[in-house]
């Protein structure tokens, strides 16, 4: 069974740091592209990082570039997402995504690229 497991997610102060991770099961996560997404409250989910699997190359909505940093370790079939620098605008629902040989060239892929998806982990970042 192909499955997705966020977690990671948490209670952060304004400034302070949180990593996500994306477990993948039945399936090796290395040929796959992988993106996080978040949805907050009353917003539209919104693309937050993707990498490449074949390469590493990645990609950054404006707003986190400098302070998230997605990363793969393959062997332990898992994605990350270090988050620093938090806001209390980066509070939402983060998911992880999986699809295979996106070939995605500037930017991030839209939802509709993905096969794969996490059920999510909540991040809140409040003093």
């Amino acid at each position: 069974q192909v499955q997705l497991v966020e977690s990671g997610g948490g209670l952060a102060q304004p400034g302070g740091s949180l990593r996500l991770s994306c477990a993948a099961s039945g399936f090796t996560l290395d040929s796959y592209d992988i993106g996080w997404f978040r949805r907050a409250p009353g917003k539209e989910r919104e693309g937050v990082a993707y990498i490449r699997s074949t390469n590493g190359v990645t990609y950054y909505r404006d707003s986190v570039k400098g302070r998230f940093t997605i990363s793969r370790d393959n062997t332990k079939n898992t994605v990350y997402l270090q988050m620093n620098s938090l806001k209390a605008e980066d509070t939402a629902n983060y998911y992880c995504a999986a699809a295979k040989g996106l070939g995605v060239r500037g930017g991030l892929p839209p939802a509709s690229s993905y096969d794969y998806w996490g059920q999510g982990t909540q991040v809140t970042v409040s003093s």
